[in-house]
């Protein structure tokens, strides 16, 4: 990492109180970082420069919005089956996150629903195309949160 790419204090200052709420304004962002507000509006546009922030969103409560189950999902395509399987879980919104993995299976997913039933009818979907192992999530100790940087 060059020494520009670097993540300083004052970038960490931001970062962490963006982490916890993203909607700041700018003034209380700069008071939370101890600098002006021309100050961290620059630090800010030059993080997103840099591509250490993406996106400024927001955090939504599944359960909140009548998904209270959600489960882990681990896909393994049939032979070839994969660009396939990969576009029928982009397809399917309940599919809320999916990452490509190495190792037997080639995805893992993250699934909200709102009953069993419905689980059944969406892995049904992908059924001929693949083999899957569901583990339902009972909580989560751990949210997503930032690396240490």
């Amino acid at each position: 990492m060059a020494n520009s790419d670097r993540i300083d204090e004052t970038d960490q200052k931001l970062l962490d109180a963006l982490a916890v709420n993203s909607r700041l304004s700018l003034k209380e962002l700069a008071q939370a970082a101890g600098m002006s507000s021309p100050s961290a509006a620059e630090r800010l546009r030059r993080l997103e420069e840099r591509g250490i922030i993406r996106a400024f969103t927001i955090d939504i409560d599944p359960a909140a919005v009548g998904y209270p189950l959600q489960a882990i999902v681990r896909v393994r395509p049939l032979p070839g089956q994969l660009h396939i399987v990969e576009k029928l879980i982009q397809e399917i919104p309940e599919f809320i996150e999916c990452d490509k993995v190495t190792g037997d299976d080639c995805f893992i997913a993250r699934l909200v629903v709102r009953s069993m039933g419905e689980l059944d009818r969406i892995l049904d979907k992908i059924a001929e195309r693949a083999e899957t192992n569901t583990s339902m999530i009972k909580s989560s100790p751990v949210k997503r949160r930032l690396p240490p940087v």
